[in-house]
């Protein structure tokens, strides 16, 4: 009887450890950078195209948040180049509260929009068209790399979230 106490209580510890983050929560942000970091077009594709127009700095911002949640809840990554590549650098709480949206993104949309997008049923072009994904920054920069863009909007599909909003 001991056994099966222990290995139900194990199990339930495996599943709560398991359990996702909430969708651009701090945890789920971290996830979402490690993700871009083995995103062959993200990591390769976007050094020529897009990352040197940091204005010298370096790196360039991306904010993002769910409507529901408010802009309270939004989160930063941060993404560098080096080595040809770009990698996101930092992903959590906001360390940039001023955007440069000359070279930086502020991008927001409903949860269900963000669900659709991650699971590729529309890319860029027809989010921002139809206005489902809000979106300030380089539109025209963001128009040359649809390919990357794509793929960026991809990750709540990779990066499991749950609906619930961030504890801030």
């Amino acid at each position: 009887m001991r056994m099966i106490t222990l290995a139900l209580a194990a199990a339930g510890l495996t599943s709560l450890a398991t359990q996702a983050a909430p969708l651009m929560s701090n945890e789920w942000a971290q996830q979402a950078c490690n993700y871009w970091n083995t995103n062959k077009q993200l990591t390769d594709e976007l050094a020529v195209k897009w990352a040197p127009n940091d204005g010298g700095r370096g790196y360039k911002v991306i904010h993002m948040y769910r409507d529901e949640c408010g802009e309270a809840g939004k989160v930063e990554m941060t993404i560098s180049t080096k080595g040809g590549k770009t990698t996101c650098i930092y992903a959590g709480p906001v360390q940039h509260a001023d955007l440069n949206y000359e070279m930086d993104y502020k991008m927001h949309a409903e949860t269900k929009r963000w669900h659709e997008m991650g699971a590729g049923e529309y890319g860029p072009m027809r989010a921002m068209m139809f206005n489902r994904l809000k979106f300030e920054g380089p539109k025209v920069e963001a128009m040359k790399v649809m390919g990357p863009f794509e793929q960026f909007l991809l990750i709540p599909g990779k990066v499991p979230g749950d609906d619930t909003c961030p504890a801030k």
